[in-house]
């Protein structure tokens, strides 16, 4: 079995990965709250587990992959206060909670697809989960853990000796007063950082989906549903939790608290987060309005895939900076990668030393801490390398079980692009005439535009000697 290293959150350092079972990896990934589309960085965060996962395989372990759905149970805020995100949902469309829940779930499915992911073995809902939260409620009441206050089950984190499980002793500091200054104040909660194992109809009244529980009619916090959910599938540890880094608290924290309270040892060993993806306003946000998707990129006539490849080339720990300019230069850029490919011809011999050369190298990038940025340079190195096309091509598609771009697909897409649309041939023409009147003008804004949005299209133009020349890439 191949070493592998990634970032443990829990103990903030770079560590050796070792399975609870040798070969195999338990992995539980937090899913969406399907109250809304999931937007590009959202699924940022996927693609990056996705990559985890395949150079897990790649290395030779066997992965079991458990998701859960939020379809109830996460409120506007963290801190278990505000209105319900499904609830909140329902209204805006006037639809049923369920209905939501179904149409969005479909949604983010159809995004997550189409980037190039692998499904996980398990995906529940959490309304599938109601007696395994109700009986881990129970347990923690009788443990000493929780308390019921104003109808309402509290976990009581007075009795952890340290709740602040993955900061530092300066972020503690930090977190301890964002608690006391920045969330609104639930009066049942003895501590401030206490949070809600279970709701009853006394917080919500306008909640709708409700079940019978030995405190009442109510439903589950938040929280409590990934603890459940993993458990039920993957048993009483799991070997990596997945997120992104804005779960770390409290949800996380939150999680660990309550699971190993109820298991009475260490649940998960290692912790991997994906940072945020950002425009120039700041990480993106449903709340911001408008929400860019994965589906809205492909109507605007970008590849999927070629988002994924602007992904891979930022290191999963380090915020990314989108902006439609740069998803331009990385189309040009996958484009050219794919002619190459396509130009390659499957004749000869494959060389498999120089494939297990590659493939060492491959391995050693993506197992220290999932280097996607290093695995994409040995992608250009093996199409420069001196070797014959089988090989290239032998190298290529191992490279894509990982990367998963659909590269020799792409290739063989363009190699049965006979002769150019005249329609196409058209459109090109009358779009150079443009950007020549537009330079002329001294518009070199508009110029660009031109050139950019031909590039979107596949097409590259070059200014030379003799005039414009442009080719399809």
């Amino acid at each position: 079995m191949a070493n592998f290293k990634f970032y443990n959150t829990l103990t903030r350092t770079i560590q050796d990965f070792v399975p609870r079972e040798e070969g195999k990896v338990s992995m539980y990934t937090c899913g969406p709250t399907v109250y809304h589309y999931a937007h590009i960085g959202n699924i940022r965060t996927y693609i990056m587990q996705d990559v985890l996962v395949k150079a897990l395989m790649y290395s030779g372990y066997d992965v079991k992959r458990v998701m859960n759905i939020t379809d109830v149970g996460h409120l506007s805020s963290d801190a278990d206060t505000g209105e319900d995100k499904m609830l909140a949902g329902a209204k805006r469309e006037h639809k049923s909670v369920m209905e939501i829940a179904k149409y969005y779930t479909d949604a983010f499915f159809a995004d997550f697809d189409a980037v190039g992911n692998k499904r996980p073995d398990i995906v529940e809902p959490a309304t599938n989960c109601i007696s395994e939260f109700i009986h881990m409620v129970e347990v923690l009441l009788e443990k000493g853990y929780a308390y019921v206050a104003g109808g309402n089950v509290y976990f009581d984190t007075s009795k952890l000796d340290d709740y602040y499980v993955f900061s530092s002793d300066i972020e503690k500091e930090q977190l301890q007063v964002g608690v006391r200054d920045d969330v609104e104040e639930d009066t049942n909660k003895k501590n401030k950082t206490d949070f809600v194992l279970w709701f009853t109809k006394s917080k919500f009244e306008e909640q709708a989906l409700k079940w019978d529980s030995p405190w009442g009619v109510g439903y589950p916090g938040w929280h409590i549903e990934c603890s459940c959910i993993s458990m039920k599938h993957l048993g009483e540890y799991i070997d990596i939790h997945c997120g992104g880094v804005d779960n770390i608290f409290p949800h996380h924290t939150n999680e660990i608290a309550q699971s190993e309270s109820y298991l009475g040892h260490e649940w998960c060993k290692y912790w991997f987060h994906s940072n945020h993806l950002n425009d120039k306003s700041g990480k993106m946000s449903k709340s911001k309005g408008a929400i860019l998707t994965v589906s809205v990129l492909k109507e605007k006539g970008y590849d999927p895939l070629v988002y994924r490849f602007f992904c891979l080339q930022s290191h999963y720990r380090k915020p990314l900076e989108f902006s439609f300019e740069a998803l331009d230069n990385v189309t040009g850029a996958f484009n050219k990668l794919i002619k190459k490919i396509a130009e390659l011809k499957d004749e000869g011999s494959v060389d498999n030393a120089v494939v297990k050369e590659f493939e060492d190298k491959f391995r050693d990038a993506i197992s220290n801490d999932l280097n996607t940025s290093m695995a994409i340079t040995l992608l250009y190195d093996i199409l420069k390398a001196d070797t014959n096309d089988s090989t290239k091509l032998a190298v290529v598609k191992n490279f894509d079980t990982v990367l998963s771009l659909d590269l020799i697909g792409h290739a063989a897409a363009v190699g049965e692009v006979k002769e150019v649309d005249p329609e196409l041939e058209a459109y090109v023409l009358d779009a150079i005439e443009k950007r020549a009147a537009a330079k002329k003008a001294k518009d070199f804004a508009t110029a660009d535009a031109i050139r950019d949005e031909l590039l979107k299209k596949g097409v590259e133009i070059k200014d030379t000697r003799e005039g414009v020349k442009w080719q399809l890439i």
